[in-house]
């Protein structure tokens, strides 16, 4: 496998371990993070001595969503290291899509997210468990990615949750219905507001949380104990849990959603977060955004 460019895969043992590793932007999601980590879930999967697989993030965070300090100031917006031209990924194209002076094509819109979607899902379909750690934060799109694995360890003062749900996103995965309930999905996802890693343990999203100091021992702890028992068993367990969702109508659920991400970022409040994004940085539209609610930065205030 070529190595990829925007996380670290390596392999301890029975465990192997995928790593976010673009930490000087808090390692936000780029069009090619997604396809390198299905890639490297496939690795994992196609390894007869890995038991489980473990991801986690370099730097202060865990995943701070999209790298929309690209896509959200930069009218050509989010660029792949290759693209096919007139594709879906191609730069001009979503610059195109992206103008409110041009008519917007939905579809084209669906098919860049949901390859993206695509690449988050490899962690949910992948054959084998995969348990994700937290620590500092997983907002927005990072999201995507703690939510469609398995299990999640979190730091007790860790933040995550889905602000962009206050304006220009909508989360593709559509899984915090699934992970925590309606009506407590409904209450996150109607303020954008966001838990603590202890309330995200206990709200049912995380598995387990731990002071930051042992957030490390704990995982391991886990990965130690899921890496004990066989393959096929492990297959079959996760096989007959996610079956569960199938047949709730997970994957309709995720059309909508994505089809819904696209809308949000063409409604007159979406295309003008975007200007103000444009004309004065992506961080300043996002303090705009959040200072109303009372939870800009690493704060979990919920009124």
């Amino acid at each position: 496998m070529t190595a990829p460019q925007t996380l670290l895969y390596t392999t301890t043992g029975p465990i192997a371990r995928i790593t976010l590793n673009r930490p000087e932007r808090g390692n936000g999601i780029t069009l090619d993070m997604p396809q390198e980590l299905a890639r490297c879930v496939e690795q994992a999967n196609l390894d007869p001595t890995i038991h489980v697989i473990a991801l986690a993030g370099n730097g202060r965070g865990f995943c701070g969503g999209y790298d929309l300090v690209e896509s959200a100031e930069q009218p050509s917006g989010m660029r792949p290291a290759e693209f096919v031209p007139g594709s879906p990924q191609d730069p001009a194209v979503f610059a195109r899509n992206h103008d409110p002076a041009h008519t917007w094509d939905p579809m084209v819109d669906y098919a860049m997210m949901s390859r993206n979607l695509r690449g988050f899902m490899s962690l949910f379909h992948s054959d084998k468990p995969v348990v994700c750690k937290v620590h500092g934060f997983c907002v927005a799109g990072g999201t995507d990615m703690a939510l469609c694995s398995d299990l999640l360890v979190i730091a007790d003062d860790a933040k995550i949750g889905y602000p962009p749900a206050r304006v220009w996103g909508v989360p593709t995965s559509a899984l915090w219905a699934h992970r925590i309930g309606v009506e407590r999905a409904k209450r996150l996802l109607f303020t954008g507001d966001c838990l603590s890693g202890k309330e995200a343990a206990e709200w049912g999203l995380a598995v387990e949380s731990a002071p930051p100091d042992r957030l490390d021992e704990r995982f391991e702890a886990l990965l130690a104990r899921i890496a004990r028992t066989p393959i096929n068993q492990l297959v079959m367990m996760k096989l007959l849990c996610n079956q569960a969702l199938g047949a709730q109508g997970l994957q309709a659920t995720q059309i909508l959603g994505t089809v819904f991400d696209g809308i949000a970022r063409h409604t007159p409040e979406g295309y003008a977060f975007r200007a103000r994004a444009m004309a004065a940085g992506f961080r300043q539209a996002v303090r705009e955004r959040d200072e109303p609610y009372g939870d800009h930065g690493p704060s979990t205030f919920k009124g």
